[in-house]
This record gives structure tokens, C-alpha cells and sequence, in this order.
């Protein structure tokens, strides 16, 4: 008992700086921000015979804050870097952000709007199919959903069927805990969805994806080359098993856009042709 009273009398001691000084009601005060260090115990209350207790300053409380945000901030941001780690398939994902957004693409006001809706969005599985021609924004569209997110701790798994069939044929992980986990994400998000391969293992792959994403009830975004029409008209019963259920759990999002990656490219192309021929800088 004494070792515990010599260490709860010490963490009652409250150490003076050169600037402190004594007030008038007997308490040690800060000699920086003027506040007090101690405190009185209410009337008639002591503890180990003591009347007072150590107290915050204003100084003390505002380092003891700023070193509280600090961890707080670099716990977030390896947590954000895990999560993106794990989340996307390809790495470039990462850069589909608001902030690198070209402001181009007519659509991103949805996304903006999923991001600020996700509790209902979730709590109410309301997925989306983002259809539109090649190049039109669609896999960016997602990424910053994903990203955005991301950022907020909400772990979100972005790929596609070409990289889940070969993670379930050549991956060491059990293929029905595979699927499990990727049914586990609040939000999954299937990139160029329909460019799969057709053969009989890889559609039943498919159908077992999204039926098992169905019945966790949880949201799914798809983008996709492929058109409603299609969608709703396939070319046999495995397709139609598919598109079905993607039809039940997601609403159609047409982008309507040029193709960003032809004006991109044109773009660089006129950059280096003024570089050789001007020789500008």
C-alpha cells in the first residue's frame, strides 16, 4: 500500500515552471496563460491529506490537444492507407479522387451526392449501374466514390471480374471465404462489368458474386459498356440469371461524356508535336 500512496501522491504533485507563480486563493498558476494548475477538492474532501489536485491550463490543455490530433490524425491516416491498400485492384485507383476531378464529366454531381447520402444509400442498398460509352468516365466516377469513402474509414473494395476469377482459380484462399469477404465491404464496386470471359465456370463465378452480394443486402455499383437494353435483353439464361439480379439491386446512371481518353491523348499528342517542331518548354 505504500508503493501505491507514494505514486498516487506523486501524480498529485504538480511541478512548478520558472514562470509559475502563487496566486492569492493559494493555488500554483501558469505563468503563461495566467490559469490556474490545482485545484481545491470541494469543501471538507481531501484525499491522503492533500486539499488539492492537479488542474489543466490553458497551455497544457492545448499541447495535450494538439498531441491527441496528432495520433488521432496518423491512426486515420494509416487506417485510410489500409484500407486503400486492400480496397483497390490496381493502384492508379487511387488517384480517381474529387480533387483531381477535371470537372468534365456531368455525372459527378451523383457521386458527390451518393458520398453525402451514403448512410441511407447503405442502410437502403441502392446500388448503380454506370453505363456509357468507352472513355466516357465511368470507372473515375466510381473511384472517387470509393475514395471518398475511404477517407471517412469506410473500408470499399473496387475491381473486377478478370482479377475475382483469377483470385478464385489461383488464389490459396477458400473460394466460398473469398466470396464471403467480398460480400463483407459496406460497398463493392465491379469495374468494365461485362467484359468477363463466357465459359461456363467463370459465368457461375459470376452469378455467385452478385447473388451472394444480393442476398447480403448490401450496395453494389457496376460500371459497364453495356447498354440497359442489353441488360434487359441478354443472349441466354446465364447472362439473364446475372443481369437480373444487377437489375434488382442497382438503377441504370448514363454517362453521357466524349471519350476523356481520346481527348487526353490527342491533347498529349499536340503537346509533343509543339515540343519537337517549336522546341518550346
Amino acid at each position: 500500500m505504500n508503493g501505491l500512496t507514494d505514486m498516487v501522491l506523486q501524480m498529485m504533485d504538480t511541478t512548478p515552471d520558472t514562470e509559475d507563480y502563487m496566486g492569492a486563493d493559494g493555488l500554483l498558476y501558469c505563468g503563461k496563460c495566467r490559469k490556474p494548475k490545482e485545484a481545491y477538492f470541494p469543501k471538507g474532501k481531501a484525499l491522503f491529506g492533500r486539499d488539492r489536485h492537479p488542474s489543466e491550463c490553458d497551455c497544457r490543455r492545448a499541447e495535450r490537444e494538439k498531441h491527441e490530433k496528432k495520433d488521432a490524425d496518423e491512426k486515420h491516416s494509416a487506417e485510410v492507407e489500409r484500407l486503400k491498400r486492400e480496397g483497390f485492384s490496381n493502384p492508379a485507383m487511387r488517384n480517381w479522387t474529387f480533387e483531381n476531378d477535371n470537372r468534365k464529366c456531368p455525372q459527378m454531381e451523383k457521386a458527390y451526392s451518393y458520398v453525402e447520402l451514403w448512410e441511407q444509400m447503405k442502410a437502403e442498398n441502392h446500388g448503380l449501374v454506370l453505363w456509357g460509352n468507352v472513355g466516357s468516365g465511368k470507372s473515375y466516377f466510381a473511384g472517387c466514390i470509393a475514395n471518398a469513402l475511404m477517407e471517412r474509414e469506410i473500408p470499399v473494395c473496387m475491381t473486377n471480374f478478370a482479377t475475382i476469377l483469377n483470385n478464385l482459380f489461383y488464389g490459396s484462399e477458400n473460394r466460398n471465404e473469398y466470396i464471403v469477404r467480398l460480400c463483407s465491404y459496406p460497398l463493392l464496386i465491379l469495374d468494365d462489368f461485362g467484359m468477363e470471359r463466357g465459359t461456363e465456370y467463370g459465368l457461375e463465378q459470376v452469378y455467385n458474386v452478385i447473388d451472394s452480394r444480393y442476398i447480403s443486402k448490401k450496395p453494389l455499383i457496376a460500371t459497364t459498356n453495356l447498354t440497359p437494353e442489353q441488360l434487359r435483353n441478354p443472349e441466354d439464361v446465364p447472362h439473364a440469371r446475372i443481369y437480373s439480379r444487377l437489375l434488382e439491386m442497382c438503377v441504370p446512371v448514363r454517362f453521357t461524356g466524349g471519350d476523356f481518353r481520346k481527348i487526353t491523348a490527342q491533347q498529349k499528342m499536340e503537346r509533343l508535336k509543339k515540343l519537337i517542331e517549336g522546341g518550346e518548354s
